[in-house]
């Protein structure tokens, strides 16, 4: 499912595209708060944002996906006791510090949601936590419940813009995706730029939809959804302690069909998934892989994986080099390893729609090599500009220029099944937010 490959050509033109594609659902409140605290771990100032999606009342339609990954965060635990509660009421959000193995962490999340309950005039377990930031430190639990009312005297019910902007960290830019379905909507957000290869969900991401669907079909839904979309992309390879996923619906609106809301729903699901990866940590190409002929999908989504998280692949397309012997390593890695014996003499791969590789055999000139260097150039997102101490990279842009990608194709020859994969390159911007993130 491709995108439709939109063009920005200033920052206030995504801004504007970001203000019409936002507009929330009937029955939603959203808004957020900021403030200043001290980590008691490093004593030193750092700023939170507070953010508050709410519905107009509580609604039993709701559903949720989290990480898989075996410490994962309080508001993970929290969340996963919430799935068994009759309704759902609100999401409260803070970025900044993830929760995760923090002490009395449960304690804590569970003490702002029950002032998030109070100032609404809901029940505690109505109330939806999420944290997302350093693993490790504790929540400024007392600075949280003091910005309570200024998150809940900033609802709105115009923009889910003010929410997607809270809830981010390292990311670039703020992500918003909606359809119409009908005379309802469904509207997303998500917050991810690292430690992202989803296992069961992803980073954080919220979906808002008035579209009155029941509780076992929004949960099958976002289910599928997530499978098609979020489990089919990496940027580092890494799962999050914090990864969680939730749709909520007001029920505000008649759904014209089941089919009509499971398609939209994956469209907003695949497209925010392209969105996270775009907005990657300093990624300056995003890699969409094709695997056709495969065994079985899980096979096919194995070797996309296995091409987009290959760190010496990954560094050839930050290049705009060509060097396809990587690309090809990557393939028979995985190939190698999980299908032994597996016969890859018909296997064809192409870059750019430039055939690399036929009947196992390359295909290689200069006028080849040129095409395929133009088709990354064509694909950056941006180049590399170092300030003047050589020490730090800077992106020079703060919004997405295009959509396009570098378009790998493997056609292995081995079946029937086939499964599309995102993934990015690594940059000298990847290594310089994450060797200092904290610091």
């Amino acid at each position: 499912m491709a995108s439709t490959n939109l063009t920005f050509a200033t920052r206030e033109a995504h801004r504007a595209w970001l203000g019409a594609e936002g507009a929330l659902p009937e029955g939603f409140r959203c808004g957020a708060a900021r403030f200043e605290f001290v980590p008691v771990e490093v004593h030193k100032p750092s700023k939170m944002a507070l953010t508050l999606i709410a519905l107009d009342e509580p609604t039993d339609a709701f559903a949720a996906m989290f990480t898989r990954n075996a410490f994962p965060g309080a508001p993970v635990i929290i969340g996963r006791r919430r799935l068994e509660a009759p309704r759902l009421g609100a999401i409260i959000v803070n970025n900044k510090v993830s929760n995760v193995c923090a002490p009395g962490g449960v304690e804590s999340a569970e003490r702002v949601c029950a002032a998030v309950a109070s100032a609404l005039s809901m029940r505690p377990d109505e109330i939806l936590p999420s944290s997302t930031g350093v693993i490790g430190w504790q929540l400024p639990t007392e600075a949280m419940l003091a910005n309570v009312p200024s998150a809940v005297a900033a609802l709105q019910s115009e923009s889910i813009v003010p929410a997607a902007e809270g809830i981010v960290t390292t990311d670039l830019y703020p992500k918003v995706r909606s359809v119409s379905v009908g005379d309802g909507r469904i509207v997303g957000i998500a917050k991810g730029a690292g430690m992202i290869e989803p296992n069961l969900a992803t980073m954080l991401v919220y979906i808002l939809t008035d579209l009155d669907v029941s509780r076992d079909v929004l949960r099958s839904a976002l289910r599928d959804a997530v499978e098609a979309s979020f489990h089919s992309m990496s940027i580092d390879s890494d799962t999050s302690t914090s990864d969680t996923i939730v749709a909520l619906s007001s029920k505000k609106k008649p759904c014209p069909s089941e089919q009509a809301f499971r398609s939209a729903l994956e469209k907003v699901c695949w497209d925010l998934t392209e969105d996270v990866v775009r907005n990657g940590e300093g990624v300056h190409h995003v890699m969409r892989v094709t695997v056709t002929g495969a065994p079985t999908r899980v096979a096919a989504r194995a070797i996309g994986k296995s091409i987009v998280n290959s760190p010496l692949f990954q560094c050839a397309v930050c290049g705009n080099d060509p060097n396809v012997g990587r690309l090809v390593m990557a393939v028979g890695k995985w190939v190698g390893e999980h299908l032994p014996g597996a016969d890859l003499s018909r296997c064809a791969i192409t870059m750019g729609g430039v055939p690399l590789l036929v009947d196992g055999v390359f295909r290689l000139d200069p006028a080849r090599e040129q095409a395929l260097v133009d088709h990354m150039k064509g694909a950056e997102l941006y180049a590399s500009v170092a300030p003047p101490d050589g020490l730090t990279f800077v992106p020079p842009i703060r919004f997405p220029p295009h959509e396009k990608c570098v378009e790998i194709e493997v056609a292995l020859g081995l079946g029937d099944a086939s499964c599309t994969v995102l993934g990015a390159d690594r940059t000298h911007e990847y290594i310089s937010e994450n060797a200092d993130y904290r610091t």
